[in-house]
């Protein structure tokens, strides 16, 4: 995998040309979205806080992977608060607008905090995204610091969400498949079904 930061974007307004496919990652302030950006291109790319909430940024990373490009956009967390408040509020109206218009994001990346599964902050993004998601266009649930569950809660925690992939960050676990997982819902790769050359 290659990466190359691209720019760093104040507004929507300042965002880079929709040329290439685009992955958006959201996660609410303090689930670890700068470890997961850092643990999945195995570069520190992202500055890791202990202040949620930092990123104010919209950050742009062209990422090449099996020969395929495409835009990884990291939108700034949402909401440190344990209850919603309204999302258009939070994000404002661009950030809104952005993500019901841009017609170049095949895939919104969803990172949960598995210590925390069902807050309602986070229930409410996954209704806002599917009241807007067109059919070219799949959400993908991540839940992060799974080092921290019991084997049993982790086990819970996939019976209940069986299409979500589970990853640690510190421990780079599950990486790997977030990264065949984006490559076969943008371009249909399949590691286990691949041609030899």
């Amino acid at each position: 995998m290659k990466v190359k930061f691209i720019k760093s974007a104040p507004s929507i307004k300042e965002a880079i040309e929709p040329n290439f496919t685009e992955v958006a990652l959201l996660g609410r302030s303090n689930v670890g979205k700068s470890s997961f950006l850092n643990a999945f291109t195995n570069q520190k790319i992202a500055k890791t806080s202990s202040t949620p909430g930092k990123t104010r940024l919209i950050n742009f990373f062209e990422i090449e992977d099996e020969g395929k490009k495409y835009i990884l956009v990291d939108l700034p967390g949402f909401g440190y608060a344990k209850v919603s408040k309204s999302l258009l509020k939070e994000w404002g109206k661009n950030l809104d607008e952005f993500l019901k218009k841009r017609f170049n994001i095949k895939l919104f990346i969803h990172l949960r905090d598995a210590r925390h599964p069902n807050l309602d902050i986070d229930n409410n993004v996954d209704e806002y995204l599917k009241s807007f998601l067109r059919p070219d266009q799949q959400i993908l649930t991540i839940f992060t610091k799974t080092d921290k569950l019991k084997q049993s809660e982790l086990a819970k925690l996939k019976k209940e969400y069986p299409n979500a992939l589970f990853v640690s960050n510190t421990k780079k676990r599950g990486i790997e498949e977030v990264r065949k997982k984006i490559n076969e819902i943008l371009w249909g790769i399949n590691e286990n079904n691949k041609t030899k050359s």
